[in-house]
C-alpha cells in the first residue's frame, strides 16, 4: 500500500512538473496578499458565474494564473476537484485522500482552513511549477457560498520558505474587512 502511494505521489510530481510550462516562464513569485486577493476574487466570480466559470479556472493561461501561482477549485463535500489549470486530469476525481510526501492530508486540511469565516492557510509539500522536485507551499483556501452546490472552495498558494502560517494568518487578520470577514 505504501509503495502505491509513493508511486502515485511521484507520478503526481512528474505530471505537475511537465504540465507547468506556462508558469515556468515567470521568475516572479506571487505575494501572499496577491494570493488572498485572487482567491477572494475567484470566490466572487464563482458566485456570479456558477459552474459556467469553471472553464476559465481550467484554462492554462488567463486571469487565474499569474507569476508562479494559480487558483484551483474543489468541492469538499463531494470530495471532487472541480477545476485545475495545470492538472486537468484531476478534474472530477477524488481529492481528500491526496497526501504530500510528509503524509499530510492536503485537501482535508485545505477544506478545514477554507471553512473558517476568513478562510485559512495550509502548509504542505507540492511541486512548484517549472521546477523538478517538491517545494514548501502554503495555500490560502476560502469557501465559496455558491448557489449551485455546497462545499465549494477556491485556493491558491505561495512557494515561500520564510513566512509561517502564523504570519500569514496575522496578515489576514490585519487586512480583511472585519465586517465582511469576521474572525469567528
Amino acid at each position: 500500500m505504501y509503495g502505491r502511494k509513493t508511486l502515485a505521489f511521484a507520478s503526481l510530481v512528474c505530471s505537475l512538473a511537465a504540465g507547468s510550462a506556462a508558469l515556468a516562464q515567470s521568475t516572479e513569485s506571487a505575494a501572499p496578499q496577491e494570493v488572498v486577493t485572487k482567491v477572494l476574487e475567484a470566490v466572487q466570480y464563482l458566485n456570479e458565474k456558477g459552474k459556467a466559470g469553471f472553464s476559465e479556472f481550467n484554462a492554462s493561461s488567463g486571469r487565474w494564473m499569474w507569476k508562479d501561482s494559480y487558483v484551483f477549485v474543489y468541492n469538499c463535500a463531494k470530495n471532487e476537484m472541480l477545476a485545475h489549470p495545470l492538472r486537468p486530469d484531476l478534474v472530477g476525481r477524488p481529492l481528500l485522500q491526496i497526501k504530500d510526501n510528509n503524509n499530510k492530508p492536503i485537501f482535508k486540511e485545505l477544506c478545514a482552513a477554507g471553512a473558517k469565516p476568513r478562510g485559512g492557510w495550509v502548509e504542505y509539500a507540492w511541486p512548484k511549477p517549472g521546477e523538478g522536485g517538491v517545494s514548501r507551499k502554503i495555500s490560502y483556501a476560502h469557501a465559496a457560498d455558491v448557489s449551485f452546490d455546497y462545499g465549494v472552495q477556491a485556493a491558491a498558494g505561495i512557494y515561500n520558505a520564510e513566512m509561517s502560517v502564523e504570519e500569514l494568518t496575522n496578515l489576514l487578520n490585519t487586512t480583511l474587512d472585519p465586517e465582511k470577514y469576521p474572525a469567528h
